[in-house]
This record gives C-alpha cells, sequence and structure tokens, in this order.
C-alpha cells in the first residue's frame, strides 16, 4: 500500500526535527478547529496530513505558513520560533489548490518572481529559473502562459515556482485535487520522485486516503481538530490505533464483541486473546480472509461459515458481502475466482484481528 520510508529523513531526525509544532490551538469565534496538536517532522520528510473536510489539517497548514496565528501553542523550526516571525521571513513556501500562477506572464518569469521579489542578483536568476524548470520538467514550455498549460503543467510550474527559493519546508494544500484521475496517479509519482531529488521537506495536505499512502514517509490523522494516528503509511494500515483510523485508512471489519475468560467472541467468531475481560473491537481487513478450500485450520487461526450476499468484480479482486448468521456480516477480498453463491468457509490469522479503541 506505500512505499519505503525516507532514509535521508531518518538519519537526520536524529539531529532533531525541522519543525515542532507544541500544543497548537486555533479557534474562531467558539468553534476550536485545533485542539493542542503536537507534531514533529524531519528534515527530509514527506510527511501528510490526512483526513476529512473540517478536521483542521488546512487550518494547521495555514498556522506553520503564517496566514494564521495560532491561540495557543506555539511553532519552532531549525530551533527557532516561526509563529511570532510574518510570512515573508519563515523560509517556508506553498503550492496552493489553483496553483495561484499570473495569467499576464509567460512560464520563466512566473518562476522568477519570487527571486526579484526577494532582490535576487539578476544575474542569479537566470540560471536559477533552468533549474527549476529542469526539474519539474517544463525548460520546453518557459516562454508559454498558463492559460495554454495543462493542468498538471500548472502544478508544475507552481512547484518550480514554490521550489526556486530553497525553502526549508515546503507546504502543499491538496494541490493535485483539480487534476482528472489518471493524470492524478501520474503526478503522484513525479512528485515523490521530485521530493527525493530535492531532498525539502513536504508538508502535504489531502483527504485521499490513498493518495496519502502512495506518497507519504509518515501520515498524521486528523479528526475533529486532534490527532488520531502518527505512524507509517504502513504501520497506520497494519496497526490502526482506533477504530475511525481503522475504518478511514482503507476497507475494515469491525468486529464488536466481549472478551470473556481469554476468549474473544464478536458474533459467530470466537478466538483466544491475552487481553482482560470486557467489551473489545477489533479490525479485520478484507483482504485478511481467505477461503478455507480443505477444510482444515491452523492453531493460530478462526474458521467459520457464511453464506454469499453480494459478490462486487474488481478486476483482479472481488469483493464479497458475508452473511455469519445472527445479522452479522463481514467483506471479504479475494483474488478473481469467478461467481460465488451459498456457503463457504473462510479463515483468517487471529494476529490479524487487531485490537483497536473504540
Amino acid at each position: 500500500m506505500s512505499g519505503a520510508a525516507n532514509p535521508q529523513a531518518a538519519s537526520l531526525d536524529a539531529k532533531g526535527p525541522l519543525l515542532e509544532v507544541r500544543a497548537a490551538a486555533k479557534r474562531f469565534g467558539t468553534r476550536d478547529v485545533l485542539k493542542n496538536i503536537s507534531l514533529n517532522i524531519a528534515s527530509g520528510e514527506f510527511l501528510t496530513l490526512l483526513g476529512e473536510s473540517g478536521s483542521g489539517k488546512t487550518t494547521l497548514l495555514r498556522l506553520i505558513a503564517g496566514f494564521e496565528q495560532p491561540t495557543g501553542g506555539e511553532i519552532w523550526m531549525a530551533g527557532e520560533r516561526l509563529d511570532t516571525l510574518p510570512p515573508y521571513r519563515r523560509r517556508v513556501n506553498t503550492v496552493f489548490q489553483n496553483y495561484a500562477l499570473f495569467p499576464h506572464l509567460n512560464v520563466r518569469d512566473n518562476v522568477a518572481y519570487g527571486l526579484r521579489a526577494q532582490g535576487a542578483l539578476k544575474s542569479d536568476i537566470p540560471g536559477r529559473v533552468d533549474e527549476a524548470l529542469r526539474m519539474v520538467k517544463m525548460a520546453e514550455f518557459a516562454g508559454a502562459r498558463p492559460a495554454t498549460l495543462s493542468g498538471g503543467q500548472q502544478q508544475r510550474v507552481a512547484l518550480a515556482r514554490a521550489l526556486i527559493n530553497r525553502p526549508k519546508l515546503l507546504l502543499l494544500d491538496e494541490p493535485l485535487s483539480a487534476l482528472d484521475a489518471n493524470l492524478r496517479k501520474q503526478m503522484q509519482g513525479e512528485l515523490k520522485a521530485l521530493q527525493r531529488e530535492v531532498g525539502i521537506t513536504f508538508l502535504f495536505v489531502t483527504h485521499d486516503q490513498e493518495e496519502a499512502m502512495a506518497l507519504s514517509d509518515r501520515i498524521a490523522l486528523l479528526r475533529d481538530g486532534t490527532l488520531e494516528q502518527v505512524a507509517s503509511p504502513r504501520e497506520i494500515y497494519a496497526r490502526p490505533a482506533t477504530a475511525y483510523t481503522a475504518q478511514f485508512i482503507g476497507q475494515t471489519n469491525l468486529l464488536r464483541g466481549e472478551i470473556r475468560g481469554s476468549i474473544a467472541t464478536c458474533g459467530a467468531l470466537r478466538w483466544p486473546v491475552e487481553d482482560a475481560d470486557g467489551p473489545a473491537v477489533f479490525s479485520l481487513r478484507p483482504e485478511a480472509i481467505r477461503l478455507c478450500t480443505d477444510g482444515t485450520r491452523q492453531i493460530s487461526e478462526v474458521k467459520f461459515r457464511a453464506s454469499v450476499r453480494q459478490q462486487i468484480y474488481a478486476g483482479a479482486s472481488e469483493l464479497l458481502e458475508m452473511d455469519c448468521g445472527e445479522g452479522q456480516l463481514l467483506r471479504v477480498r479475494l483474488p478473481a475466482c469467478g461467481p460465488m453463491n451459498g456457503e463457504r468457509e473462510f479463515v483468517f490469522a487471529i494476529a490479524d484481528a487487531i485490537r483497536v479503541e473504540n
């Protein structure tokens, strides 16, 4: 589901984080949009703020950029207090959803604008513009106006304009959301490769969990202004901490039941556990369940019977909705296997039923 963690970010993190958000809070009127958020980001890391609309992810991005001021808490970057500085003094650049290109300027002048505004030496500007355009594969469009470019090309120009000032941190506010599905997939790969090439820390905002999984070294999942979980894509998928995380990141079966005498009972399913007695919730991914073709199971597995209620073909896989009886339904994802009906036996590994907070 995800790329490998960034070794550069891991090694630099030992020297201390690039960015530290310390108990940051933001209130608009009577509404607490962010509630004591604490988050560290390593140099060279690609970290994604993921969450549904209203979770607070864009507000946190704006606090770091300086477009909003925190109600409480502090933000530090490379040992310097950031939230007390005006936006223009922060080594931070932002790529917005709409790219915000100047329509009357060609690509070269759009990219050069930031350098000129900062008073860079005129002799340095052409070479730095050429380098930025090369990085985003837009050198041949240097003389074009934004209106003649595709959405993906405009996004590359916006990236070049943000990168040319050599920020320590690049903030990206859903920059792929305006692209069609195929181009969005293509640009995800290019964005990840570009971040690796330039080595700049990226803080990326999206509501798309698949996009977050594909791009990130770590994901910070926000829910109603608080951090639900911060982990690598593999960790957050395989070992969700809460029921909300398990449901938001991919598909899952939430098994609600009781533990009594070291046995978890969730509807028709029973298996041994080492937890204390009481109510419990487990996350079981659909792909963790497989057909039991020979009728046997290992001691570390749970076997059950269920009847097919619905089958959805998805090319290389099939999503089944299975009725285990007594109103208990489970989703099962199998390799494409042709039409199925009637009762079948299934098994899953006990280790794949992950206990989560409700």
